[in-house]
């Protein structure tokens, strides 16, 4: 049951990640003023936050009562939540320099609305930085989960994952007559490369020019 439930609950944190990352973004870009400098506040505050801590603090925060599954995904969704900015601020950039281009302006005066313009012209002019922000991000998880169960505070056992088999290598002497427990950490770099390299490839397919 836990194997089937984790890797919905990380699509899931990645689904949020991008639509909060994509509409407060584009609206920032697309209005400026006021809105546009609230925004930028908020994304420096939450990128100013140190991780570590941050996931110190939201384990503290979950109930006891709850088993280890959720709070993982508890803490899987709230940090879903906070990522957002990384792609936020790549949208908000992007769209400051389209929103003065010729077929938006033609847009405009065809009367079309804000929010089609948004989705309809705007978005889709630069889907391969958001398809490279969406490989990208599932890694992220994965190093979130991972990091999560090695420090105690994700998923714990009977519950198997690569950080609570890490756990063992903490010890010296352990790893030393048993170097095998360190496959789970080999196995986890060459999931996040190839999933970079297979972001990279989308992004290259969706946008061969690098336009």
């Amino acid at each position: 049951m836990a194997r089937g439930f984790r890797c919905p609950s990380a699509l899931a944190g990645v689904t949020l990640s991008l639509f909060f990352g994509i509409i407060i973004g584009g609206f920032s870009g697309y209005y400026g003023g006021w809105f546009d400098s609230a925004v930028m506040r908020v994304i420096e505050f939450i990128r100013s936050m140190p991780t570590i801590p941050l996931w110190l603090g939201l384990a503290a925060a979950m109930p006891k009562d709850w088993s280890a599954l959720q709070t993982y995904f508890a803490i899987t969704l709230i940090l879903s939540l906070i990522g957002w900015t990384e792609l936020a601020r790549v949208v908000r950039g992007r769209f400051l320099s389209l929103r003065t281009e010729d077929f938006v302006t033609a847009a405009q005066l065809d009367g079309a609305s804000d929010w089609r313009i948004i989705t309809r012209h705007m978005v889709p002019s630069f889907m391969s930085h958001i398809i490279a922000a969406a490989t990208l991000a599932v890694p992220g998880m994965i190093l979130a989960e991972t990091a999560l169960s090695f420090l105690g505070l994700g998923l714990q056992a009977p519950i198997v994952s690569w950080g609570t088999l890490l756990q063992d290598a903490q010890n010296i002497r352990t790893l030393a007559s048993a170097p095998r427990l360190l496959v789970p950490g080999l196995c986890v770099v060459i999931v996040i490369l190839s999933l970079n390299f297979f972001g990279d490839g989308l992004r290259d397919a969706a946008d061969p020019h690098g336009r």
